[in-house]
């Protein structure tokens, strides 16, 4: 039997209204892992039946963590790192199986990640184009052990690929605001962790400044009316991020 040339990794927890088209966008891969943590609305028994490995785990060591499990899992040559509420689009699709079919492949992939915001797809400001690296060769890559924004560290050269990833990341905004809460307090317990400092004063001059970055230099002002939402979104995660940050720090 011969080694799978794709593998595609994924994590997942109640995820069932996604997971079918994910895995349908990566339908010409070779292999399909699947790491759930203990997902009740039948996500697991829709991502086994699509073909995919589904292993369950009980504890939550985090989204780093978490895609290691899964990646450990995998045997293809090559990795392609998804997640459920993502979809390759065809000419992603096509652009991958070109790296898969060439001999002088890079080390990793980078490509554009396409969001859509409480039903519009944001085209400026912060989130485009949004740089990911998702194609990786096996044994050359891993992921970070942050508890949320867990980064993908590939060594070797890193090329990029054409076609974008669609991500139906926040379509409500109360759905956006729960997300806000939970990945701030995640990610200020991992600059804690690194050492960084928070408190109000670096809140406030951070959030000012994510708002100007993401409404004006990143001209979020062309996507109308949401582009200023997701700016004040942008800055309020920055702030509350920092100002937890500050929290955590303090003598107990």
């Amino acid at each position: 039997m011969s080694t799978p040339r794709l593998s595609v990794i994924l994590i997942t927890h109640n995820e069932v209204g996604n997971i079918a088209a994910c895995l349908a966008s990566v339908a010409f891969a070779d292999e399909w892992i699947v790491v759930d943590s203990g997902s009740v609305d039948g996500t697991v028994e829709v991502a086994r039946r699509m073909g995919a490995t589904v292993v369950v785990t009980r504890d939550w060591p985090g989204f780093g963590e978490q895609k290691n499990r899964a990646l450990a899992l995998a045997t293809g040559t090559f990795v392609f790192s998804i997640d459920a509420d993502e979809r390759v689009t065809p000419a992603l699709a096509a652009s991958i199986q070109q790296v898969l079919a060439s001999d002088t492949a890079d080390a990793g992939y980078e490509l554009s990640r396409l969001s859509n915001f409480c039903g519009q797809w944001m085209r400026h400001g912060d989130w485009y184009p949004d740089r990911v690296l998702r194609l990786f060769k096996r044994g050359g890559g891993h992921f970070s052990s942050d508890q949320v924004h867990e980064r993908l560290i590939v060594e070797g050269r890193i090329g990029r690929l054409s076609g974008e990833l669609e991500h139906h990341s926040m379509p409500t905004l109360e759905g956006a605001l729960d997300k806000l809460n939970r990945y701030s307090s995640g990610r200020a317990a991992d600059k804690v962790a690194e050492g960084d400092r928070g408190g109000l004063g670096r809140a406030l001059s951070h959030g000012v400044w994510a708002f100007v970055r993401c409404y004006i230099l990143h001209r979020g002002f062309l996507d109308g009316q949401l582009g200023f939402v997701l700016a004040v979104y942008v800055a309020e995660n920055t702030y509350y991020r920092y100002l937890k940050m500050g929290l955590l720090a303090q003598p107990r």
